[in-house]
């Protein structure tokens, strides 16, 4: 191999280098087809490309043996991104996954990865903790049925009783059901009328047998609100349009599990933050593997503050997101 004073000729760098992006390009057109579903005029397109060379690269990602459910081969970008993270933040793991040609399917690509990494982690007698989110729903496509004893999974939030679309407790169960596991449920609504409901909920009705197997969890997958009035916890109605102005007068920048912090990573003071029913942050803190799973450059702010409210140590997200978290914390932010 040359050293870094060795240059080499151009006719010997360049089909090396044009391998390479061969590769790159055949594995984002493997990704947009299989894991974002566009159609193969739609990649044409969007690429700028015919549809007959669309079709000869998903057939050589296959004869490569590159497909599967997942993309097997690696983006160099990618790759690269994931070590600048865990330099950057301390983190023990992290994915990143190539950016998706379209910004609406940034949690779908995120969350089938999130699968897929759950998956490779599954052992016997496991302990999981899973938050909720639409990002978080996406891993249900690509988990893997563990053929594995004793799996548990723990939701860490209570439920909704006006659902409509997500639900902590139900994504709890399917997640659960995907992996071949038993599930534990915090039977009782994610937001209650007041603090000493929420004590007696715990103390009288059984939520504490709930809360006390935190202690075994080995990884807690979480997923990050911002406080924009299209995230998930706004859109659908969980909370008026009045407590999101006075959770960000307080001082807000997101929330997980409706727990609501500040960019420092603090939980704010806030009536919401008393009356929440979700397995206790400080308890979270001390699961071995805290997984974040989220991407968005709208959710920066609350990714920041996430990352230190919980201390986690593993991050899936996608390139541009990656990027500018790493810009960020270079510049101490």
């Amino acid at each position: 191999m040359a050293n870094k004073s060795t240059v080499l000729p151009a006719e010997m760098e360049a089909p090396e280098r044009g391998a390479g992006r061969i590769a790159r390009n055949r594995m984002r057109i493997a990704w947009m087809y299989y894991v974002e579903g566009l159609t193969q005029n739609e990649i044409a397109e969007r690429l700028g490309i015919g549809r007959v060379t669309v079709v000869r690269n998903i057939n050589e990602a296959l004869k490569q043996r590159e497909v599967k459910i997942w993309i097997t081969g690696s983006v160099a970008e990618c790759i690269d991104l994931e070590k600048q993270l865990k330099e950057a933040f301390g983190f023990i793991d992290a994915v990143v996954v190539p950016e998706p040609s379209a910004e609406a399917n940034i949690g779908k690509v995120i969350g089938n990865a999130a699968g897929l990494y759950v998956s490779s982690q599954l052992h016997d007698n496991m302990r999981l903790g899973v938050g909720w989110g639409a990002t978080l729903y996406g891993s249900l496509q690509t988990l893997t049925h563990a053929e594995m004893q004793g799996v548990e999974v723990i939701s860490l939030l209570g439920g909704i009783v006006e659902a409509r679309r997500f639900n902590p407790a139900e994504f709890a169960w399917q997640f659960a059901n995907a992996v071949g596991a038993d599930c534990f449920l915090l039977a009782a609504p994610a937001i209650v009328d007041s603090a000493n409901t929420k004590r007696a909920l715990i103390e009288k009705c059984g939520l504490d047998k709930v809360l006390q197997r935190a202690e075994g969890m080995d990884m807690a997958l979480l997923s990050v609100g911002n406080m924009s009035a299209t995230s998930t916890s706004f859109r659908f109605g969980f909370f008026s349009e009045e407590d999101r102005q006075s959770l960000m007068k307080a001082g807000a920048v997101g929330d997980m599990l409706f727990n609501f912090y500040d960019a420092n990573g603090k939980l704010i003071k806030h009536s919401i933050n008393d009356r929440v029913v979700s397995m206790p942050i400080d308890k979270i803190r001390k699961v071995p593997r805290r997984v974040m799973i989220s991407g968005g450059n709208e959710k920066l702010d609350a990714l920041l503050g996430a990352i230190k409210l919980m201390d986690c140590n593993v991050l899936i997200t996608n390139e541009d997101t990656a990027r500018n978290l790493i810009a960020r914390a270079r510049r101490g932010h």
